[in-house]
């Protein structure tokens, strides 16, 4: 991050609905402090573009909690929500700078969409109103950031593990994340052990994928070596015994198969 002092910590941030966990780390990734804090106050509605907005353009109409209210009342809420947000960023980042030992510099913030610039437009688009409450509580902690001197980063959440490699010059992270999930306690340790498992389904996953790629090019190679009278092919077969064999299913598709030969479903038996 830019314009960092040397000896500066740096704040990482999870969004969480209206609530953010926050991981400050020193300058060589000692791990100084984690809290989760509300940003917004009680009573209030934690997604009110989602919600309340959308229920006063008709969507969601039928889910259970649904009230009637105008648009103008859902916009006037959406932003008491965003002073709320914005007053609950400033004083948690306040606490959190006069308890670690050290000077905070800067922030890492999940980089925010585009959207529609206000509350009402934000609503009434349908994609939109589904991120925009989290961008909401994103822009909050921004600016209380940036209220108190810190640069902001924003970070791509699919990018993240290996821009943070590249910084800390490492091919991999994960050795590094365990001995502070470790440092944490026994959350940390259900955190790290959630990621690992995170990643091991996304490699078995693209395991899984590729078996299957590979066993159905090799079924395609085989069938295409064999004969057609081999193979059963309806194209080997005299038009009218290829009209006799040939079924419908329920679905009104005509399957093809060779009189003696028992029907798999999911097997190809035609060419």
């Amino acid at each position: 991050m830019r314009g960092r002092t040397p000896r500066a910590a740096t704040v990482g941030v999870a969004e969480h609905g209206h609530a953010a966990v926050l991981v400050t780390v020193a300058p060589g990734g000692q791990l100084l402090d984690r809290r989760r804090i509300e940003l917004t106050d009680p009573g209030l509605p934690t997604h009110p573009h989602h919600h309340e907005g959308s229920w006063a353009v008709g969507r969601y109409r039928n889910t259970p909690g649904a009230r009637a209210l105008s648009l103008a009342d859902a916009v006037a809420l959406v932003e008491r929500v965003r002073a709320s947000a914005a007053r609950g960023a400033r004083e948690g980042l306040e606490a959190l700078a006069a308890s670690v030992p050290v000077p905070i510099a800067g922030i890492a913030i999940r980089v925010c969409p585009k959207l529609p610039p206000t509350a009402e437009a934000r609503i009434t688009d349908n994609r939109a109103q589904t991120i925009a409450d989290s961008v909401m509580y994103r822009e909050a902690l921004a600016s209380a950031a940036g209220a108190r001197g810190w640069s902001v980063d924003w970070y791509d959440r699919e990018r993240v593990f290996r821009d943070a490699a590249v910084a800390l010059g490492r091919e991999d992270i994960d050795a590094f994340l365990d001995a502070m999930g470790r440092s944490i306690g026994p959350r940390g340790r259900r955190n790290t052990s959630l990621r690992q498992r995170r990643r091991l389904q996304l490699q078995r996953a693209a395991s899984t994928s590729a078996k299957r790629e590979r066993g159905v090019h090799r079924f395609a190679f085989a069938t295409r070596m064999r004969p057609a009278a081999a193979r059963g092919c309806h194209r080997s077969m005299p038009r009218a015994r290829a009209e006799e064999s040939s079924k419908t299913s329920p679905g009104g598709r005509v399957r093809l198969r060779t009189a003696g030969m028992p029907h798999r479903p999911g097997r190809a038996h035609c060419c």
